[in-house]
């Protein structure tokens, strides 16, 4: 069975607020996801909608599938690089302050039947 897939690298936001996103879109239709996203009220929900547009446009221009049997197969969540910073604090210390970063993958396959 074929699948499409589109990938976003080093967004930042934390992967456990993004998997809170991609959780919601797991195993449902394309049409049903993008609404699911789009009122979804968290910072994630913009860049994975893009994300799964991007992948919508792989499957029906690359791989000649058709967008209504199309559904999100997988929504993989993984940490990307951790950028670190310092924040100052009280008598001279310092305080390590990590800006975490995630990268998404999502895959549509088409529905069989």
């Amino acid at each position: 069975m074929a699948a499409a897939t589109a990938r976003l690298r080093m967004l930042r936001s934390t992967p456990r607020k993004t998997r809170l996103v991609a959780d919601l879109i797991r195993g449902k239709d394309v049409s049903d996801a993008e609404a699911i996203l789009r009122f979804t009220d968290r910072r994630a929900a913009t860049p994975l909608l893009k994300l799964l547009n991007s992948a919508k446009a792989n499957a029906v221009n690359n791989h000649d599938m058709f967008e209504d049997t199309l559904f999100v197969s997988q929504v993989q969540v993984g940490d990307g690089p951790t950028l670190k910073r310092y924040l100052p604090r009280a008598r001279g210390r310092a305080d390590l302050m990590r800006k975490r970063t995630c990268h998404i993958t999502i895959t549509l396959e088409e529905r069989r039947g």
